[in-house]
């Protein structure tokens, strides 16, 4: 099944079933309402462009799990990627401890060589060991000190002190979750469900630049209240206007856009309703990070702060799961997602670029989030608690 989360395996007291979901839709349709919320939310305009905030907010990153990648991108012994998360360059890497040398536990480190600093990996890719490009000292999969050019010339440096500094990392329902100043437990990630599949493949990665603070291009995917007036000739055709079903769990959500095609199952039984191809589903992941299940493919989404006006999307583009005995072809995945980039989200980057321009225009001291924004309330309720302001 495309989504990731079935009927039968979604807690049935954390998110509807695919069957009470679609009722829910149907009678949203039919008497032209909406999911609601009960709060009306004013959250200040200087806390887009405050650098006191965005220190605030960094300091958050760096305590809680976050994603730092699908764990279907580090699929071999050696597998790593390495990436400035929450303004620290890490190495994160596939270990080489599974039965007979496979593939193992996933590990984080600071990427910087315990002799001078310089990053010990770029990029992604596979390798068996990691050497500085300065000296060349070299690490293990483990992160151990194993190699130092000239070792005479450092007679009283003990190697078992000076392997690369870890962080704590896990897997979860196919995500890497990475606390570089925080614990990592069943606790911490007991309110994160399974949103990928081992079957899913990584088919494409990006990287992207907005001059826009994070949490503003992290509002532009919680409601549908934007449908109409922003994406009159790019989602509006194929979706609804102002009808989206928000279930908030914890600080996280989901949101579900219905399209129009919808429709087409009124005329199934209701224990055969399922999701697949008929809505799009938006996993926010609080903080930072979404997960987006469209017809063919999956995003999993993080916005890194990089200033308190620029941010960093780091997206990775993932395979569905077919659906029954159909499966999903490269060419349809790749498809779905150039209507997405070339359509929909190129009008909400402009839409958040073009806010950030006006936050210190002092034409709002704060911007209000009413009934409609049902998701956005509750990430910035669970921010406002998590920075303790």
């Amino acid at each position: 099944m495309n989504s990731p989360i079935s009927a039968v395996e979604a807690p049935q007291d954390v998110l509807l079933n695919d069957q009470q979901a679609i009722e829910r839709i149907f009678s949203h349709i039919d008497n032209r309402t909406t999911d609601l919320g009960d709060t009306v939310w004013r959250e200040p305009a200087e806390h887009y462009h405050s650098q006191e905030r965005f220190d605030a907010e960094i300091a958050l990153l760096r305590r809680l799990p976050v994603p730092y990648c699908p764990s279907a991108a580090l699929p071999e012994a050696g597998s790593f990627i390495a990436r400035t998360a929450a303004g620290t360059p890490l190495l994160v890497v596939r270990g080489a401890d599974g039965p007979d040398c496979t593939a193992g536990t996933v590990r984080a480190f600071i990427n910087a060589c315990r002799h001078r600093g310089m990053q010990v990996a770029s990029g992604a890719g596979c390798a068996k060991a990691f050497a500085c490009p300065y000296h060349a000292w070299t690490y293990n999969l483990e992160g151990a000190l194993k190699g130092i050019p000239g070792r005479a010339g450092f007679a009283d440096l003990d190697p078992g002190e000076h392997g690369l500094v870890e962080v704590n990392a896990a897997e979860k329902g196919g995500i890497v979750y990475v606390a570089q100043d925080g614990e990592i437990d069943d606790a911490s990630l007991g309110s994160y469900l399974d949103y990928l599949s081992p079957e899913q493949e990584v088919f494409e990665t990006d990287e992207m630049h907005d001059e826009a603070n994070w949490k503003l291009i992290n509002e532009t995917a919680q409601e549908g209240y934007h449908i109409k007036s922003l994406h009159k000739d790019s989602f509006y055709p194929y979706g609804l206007d102002n009808l989206t079903l928000v279930e908030a769990y914890g600080a996280n959500s989901r949101i579900i856009f219905p399209f129009r095609r919808i429709e087409k199952l009124r005329d199934v039984e209701p224990d055969q309703r399922r999701l697949d191809g008929v809505v799009t589903s938006v996993y926010h992941l609080f903080p930072n990070v979404s997960v987006s299940v469209l017809s063919k493919h999956t995003n999993l989404t993080i916005l890194e702060p990089l200033s308190p006006t620029r941010t960093q999307w780091v997206i990775y583009r993932l395979m569905n799961r077919q659906t029954g005995e159909t499966p999903i072809s490269l060419d349809e995945a790749q498809r779905d997602a150039r209507f997405v980039n070339d359509f929909g989200q190129d009008e909400d980057r402009e839409a958040a670029r073009a806010i950030q321009q006006t936050v210190t225009a002092r034409a709002n001291s704060h911007f209000t989030f009413g009934y409609y924004e049902k998701a956005i309330v509750n990430f910035h309720q669970h921010l406002s608690l998590h920075l303790d302001v």
